[in-house]
């Protein structure tokens, strides 16, 4: 994949930007969970590969933090709907007028942020690995936090702040930076914005996955939304799961 950056009101974003030869004339924009990036939650899992099989042009950018992107130290940088004001500058320079969005975890809050305040840019919106905990939230930044600022994972013994410490470890993230973005302030969303939320949508989330929440319940708050059960798995298993590509690819052909 051909890796390259943009500047966003002074930040370096990293993106990828990939036309397939059977172009169908329509985009999708991705958008990576926390302590992840384009290279492991996209391009490692073959849903890249699979939205070019399907012709679409796939625009994914590294959040800024994460991956190739500039690292930052200051908790006031951060932030959901900074992620999204970001990712509307990179769709602004490349000239997209008009998208589908997936956004993972941290990226379905993110592409919420997208919808919710610029529907006529997004055609419809995917929210993968977040459902009713989108609205309910996640207690714990602290705790992780602290992980990712311990000297080693072995002083880490909270289960869940383990966990993330360890996925952290293994894509290779900037520990520090990680920090400062999940401490940053939690932008709410409540049940009445997302029932503001007027693009197709579908809420795709595991049904192990206690991070995500209920899909059935998200779903049900916004007018028209689909719901997208994954039958037996959990946050990580769920996101290159063959039945998550072929709901999606079967929701977005709906779209079309």
């Amino acid at each position: 994949m051909d890796f390259k950056t943009f500047d966003s009101d002074g930040v370096e974003i990293a993106f990828i930007d990939e036309t397939p030869d059977n172009h169908v004339g329509q985009s999708i924009l991705l958008v990576h969970g926390f302590a992840s990036n384009i290279q492991t939650n996209w391009i490692n899992t073959g849903w890249v590969r699979s939205l070019m099989r399907e012709g679409y042009r796939v625009i994914a950018c590294d959040v800024r933090g994460h991956g190739r992107s500039e690292k930052l130290y200051d908790e006031s940088l951060y932030g959901a709907p900074i992620f999204a004001a970001d990712a509307l500058r990179l769709l602004q320079h490349l000239g997209i007028k008009k998208t589908h969005v997936m956004g993972y975890s941290m990226g379905a809050r993110v592409s919420a942020f997208l919808a919710m305040q610029h529907p006529s840019l997004i055609q419809s919106a995917i929210f993968g690995g977040l459902g009713s905990n989108m609205v309910i939230g996640l207690p714990g930044a602290r705790a992780i936090a602290h992980a990712f600022l311990a000297d080693s994972i072995e002083e880490v013994t909270h289960p869940t702040a383990n966990s993330f410490r360890a996925f952290a470890e293994s894509t290779g993230s900037d520990l520090k930076a990680l920090a400062h973005c999940i401490l940053s302030a939690r932008a709410k969303i409540t049940k009445e914005m997302v029932a503001s939320i007027t693009v197709p949508v579908l809420v795709a989330v595991g049904t192990e996955d206690p991070i995500g929440g209920s899909a059935q319940d998200l779903a049900a708050m916004i007018p028209g939304a689909k719901a997208l059960d994954l039958d037996g798995l959990d946050h990580m298993k769920a996101v290159g799961a063959r039945s998550y590509k072929d709901g999606v690819t079967a929701f977005l052909h709906d779209q079309s």
